[in-house]
């Protein structure tokens, strides 16, 4: 489980120069793992608030080059794909608490929902031994992307039209 900066810092290093492809996920291990986490807004929020919803679960911390450079595509997913009933949520793995993530998150000018990432997301969606670590989950509750590392607009739009149409 990712816990410290340094040793999260150097299996970012290692996942981006492995280079993981984003393969969709195998038929026995698609259904997407339930959780209930907080936003950075002290709010509840579970998936199954999100039935037959798309959504991406992005984890993410504040201290991550390639995390923060995402954040501006997640915020155009969000933006382009809401009204087809996409939700983008940014689990952050940060460990200071909920206040500076959302000071990060406004500061960055991030839309979509900012949640703290629990123990128990972490290893429902685990391991999570790279961040970014981005799960694409479809309209049935499906996984059917489980992406390691930085992705561009043109690919994350690609995604997204898998799990939105």
């Amino acid at each position: 489980m990712i816990r410290h900066p340094n040793s999260v810092r150097t299996l970012l290093a290692v996942g981006l120069a492995c280079a993981l492809a984003a393969a969709p996920t195998s038929a026995a291990d698609r259904t997407a793992p339930a959780f209930s986490v907080k936003t950075v807004d002290g709010r509840s929020l579970r998936l199954s608030d999100l039935k037959n919803k798309p959504v991406i679960v992005d984890f993410w911390a504040t201290w991550c080059g390639p995390c923060r450079a995402s954040m501006p595509h997640l915020n155009e997913m969000h933006a382009r794909y809401g009204t087809k009933g996409l939700t983008v949520i940014g689990m952050s793995v940060d460990e200071a608490g909920s206040a500076p993530v959302k000071k990060f998150a406004t500061k960055l000018g991030v839309k979509f929902t900012i949640a703290m990432a629990n123990d128990e997301v972490l290893d429902a969606y685990g391991p999570i031994r790279s961040i970014p670590t981005t799960f694409f989950i479809n309209r049935k509750g499906e996984i059917v992307r489980r992406v390691v590392g930085y992705i561009d607009k043109e690919t994350m739009d690609g995604y997204v039209k898998e799990i939105v149409d």
